[in-house]
């Protein structure tokens, strides 16, 4: 019997174009940011960013020291907003239809560039006062200190939110993040390009 859902939020509740920030980072002359920052891994640098480890001037300061040409913090700002298009509105919406049912959390490997943007947005394109008010919590990587796919992250949740592994389904877009929280008994759905929330049969998992 589900009783919670467990979302990923990009990609489910926001859609990305990772070719994009690709695209403006290379114009910028770094050259091989598709071999350090892709949808399905991160290397070093963007894994300290994501778990909180270097905050976002320290950040800046080693993608300039990466670069053949000086750049502006702005300069990269943008490039790595680059990749954030907007929300599915329709979606969020549809989290108050599933509130009635479920207990609702969100899990996001994210870091503060693109929570501070991302957080600002919902506020231009929506009418919702934040996006954790959809939420019994959300768990952002920078904040909690743990990031998907690792079995940690999974376990955190499951004890701090005081749910059972067993009862509750985990949605994300990436197959990547599954294997360890399917070992630790959760449900899963994989969330494909084009679908939405919305066309889930939540029934199926009872």
């Amino acid at each position: 019997m589900i009783k919670n859902i467990l979302f990923d939020f990009g990609g489910v509740f926001y859609d990305l174009d990772f070719s994009k920030t690709s695209e403006a980072f290379k114009a910028l002359g770094f050259t091989d940011f598709d071999n350090q920052f892709t949808q399905y891994q991160a290397d070093t640098l963007f894994q300290q960013l994501e778990t909180g480890a270097i905050g976002p001037e320290v950040f800046f300061g080693n993608i300039q020291s990466l670069l053949p040409a000086p750049v502006t913090h702005e300069q990269i700002r943008n490039a790595w907003n680059a990749l954030l298009l907007g929300y599915r509105s329709t979606s969020l919406a549809y989290l108050a239809e599933l509130k009635k049912e479920y207990q609702l959390f969100l899990l996001s490997n994210t870091n503060q560039i693109h929570y501070d943007y991302f957080t600002a947005q919902l506020l231009e394109q929506t009418p919702y006062p934040s996006l954790e008010s959809f939420f019994t919590k959300a768990y952002y990587s920078q904040q909690v200190g743990l990031r998907k796919p690792d079995t940690e992250v999974f376990e955190h949740i499951l004890k701090d939110a005081g749910i059972k592994a067993e009862e509750t389904l985990f949605i994300d877009d990436s197959y990547t993040n599954f294997p360890n929280a399917e070992k630790l008994g959760m449900k899963i759905y994989l969330l494909k390009p084009g679908m939405l929330i919305e066309d889930i049969d939540y029934k199926s998992f009872h």
